[in-house]
């Protein structure tokens, strides 16, 4: 029997590599320089790199029900790795197009994959725990650019930028092969050391599943819709204050630049608290409070964000902020967990990813937008505020429609002692 928190150690591996993604901006200036490329040429990498994450995760989560989670990480190893490593063959002969389609689609097909394996694995490994299990693997995937930034700014400078695609590629490709590798199901009906003997006690009460789902049955439940709004929701919002954080600072606070950009970097210490610190707390709390927590503190923060002046204040509300944004990625698979069950949890939590991928491109250009128009990105924030009391509400909705179900659930379990 395979030990479950190396189990987790290793989707964690496999989330640290996937995750440098985020440290796309290390390579932007020193392109532009070597090429003459536009930033808007080089940071479109990014983009499609994150677009195809939202896709494969979509459309090859049934891959990762079908053959396992080994299967699935080893490859998500090969396409991120070859593409990273095919990245460093487009930059030695200077081929943009060939950047987008290594880097960009297979690089992202990686992510997609290599994002939902580990951590559907993780769920049914700690049926005690969800929370802390998938917030651990999903801290990797945030504290993954401050762990990376460095390596990759010392490699450019000393190797240059085609040989740095080379070694992080086959790094990346060494350690999700032996990440994957570990991987495997519990048994059907696992349960940890104690637990057996706890529950049959009385000292530990077993939270059922509300339901037991395929994911094409998943998909027809209006919980399912509730659950990719809320998801939606808090990346859009999340995502736009992640891109607009260095000027906002600036103009709210009067931060320099290089301030501004020291305060980012410490803000992404909190993107990854919160993953794990939230996941952990939606273990005791329940994960229908932790959202309808999450909404409610950010309503406030985003309608006095724009209004704070005091710096101090500030940077906490703005902690508080990513610490949300972080904890909502990571709660979302033991969410569908409860709700769906575990049948095809991999699949089902790659449909729910597809709202990333459209927040991913929603948020960042719709405060760019108002910013343009406005002039200011306050009325933004304001705007997200708004948002996030429709998120309130649809936290509430969801509520309704589990408490539904239960009833439901209930009078089917009660009906053959009636009949008797």
């Amino acid at each position: 029997m395979k030990n479950r928190w190396l189990i987790a150690a290793s989707a964690v591996g496999i989330h640290i590599s996937i995750g440098s993604v985020y440290a796309w901006s290390n390579f932007t200036n020193p392109l532009i320089d070597q090429f003459g490329w536009s930033a808007q040429q080089v940071q479109l990498t990014f983009s499609i790199a994150i677009l195809f994450l939202g896709l494969s995760a979509a459309f090859l989560g049934h891959f990762v029900e079908k053959y396992g989670p080994r299967a699935s990480g080893l490859l998500a190893a090969g396409f991120f790795g070859v593409g990273v490593i095919g990245a460093g063959f487009a930059v030695s002969i200077g081929s943009l197009p060939l950047l987008y389609i290594t880097y960009g689609v297979l690089g992202g097909i990686g992510l997609g994959v290599g994002y939902i394996a580990p951590v559907s694995t993780l769920v049914k490994w700690f049926p005690d725990r969800r929370g802390l299990a998938t917030g651990l693997a999903i801290m990797g995937f945030g504290f993954a650019a401050a762990i990376s930034s460095p390596i990759m700014d010392l490699l450019i400078k000393s190797v240059g930028t085609n040989h740095t695609f080379y070694i992080l590629g086959a790094a990346y490709l060494f350690i999700m092969t032996l990440s994957s590798l570990y991987l495997e199901k519990p048994p059907a009906d696992w349960l940890p050391n104690g637990m057996k003997a706890k529950i049959q006690s009385g000292k530990v009460k077993v939270n059922n599943d509300l339901s037991q789902l395929t994911a094409n049955e998943a998909i027809k439940t209006p919980r399912f819709y509730y659950l990719w709004l809320m998801l939606f929701i808090n990346v859009t919002c999340g995502i736009a204050i992640l891109s607009a954080a260095k000027p906002l600072a600036q103009e709210s606070i009067g931060l320099s630049t290089v301030e501004a950009a020291a305060l980012v970097g410490v803000m992404g210490i909190f993107n990854g608290l919160g993953r794990i610190s939230w996941a952990s707390i939606s273990d005791y709390i329940g994960r229908p409070n932790t959202y309808t927590t999450f909404f409610a503190l950010q309503i406030i923060l985003f309608a006095f964000l724009p209004h704070t002046t005091e710096a101090i204040l500030f940077q906490i509300m703005l902690a508080i902020v990513y610490t949300c944004y972080g904890g909502g990625f990571a709660a979302i698979p033991a969410y569908i967990g409860d709700l769906f069950g575990t049948k095809q949890l991999g699949a089902i939590h790659g449909y729910i990813l597809t709202a990333w991928a459209a927040a991913g491109l929603a948020g960042p250009m719709f405060a760019a937008w108002m910013k343009d128009t406005t002039g200011s990105y306050g009325t933004s924030l304001t705007f997200f505020a708004g948002l996030f009391v429709l998120a309130l509400i649809i936290s509430i909705l969801i509520r309704k429609d589990i408490q539904k179900v239960r009833k439901q659930n209930e009078a089917v379990a009660t009906e053959p002692s009636i009949s008797s």
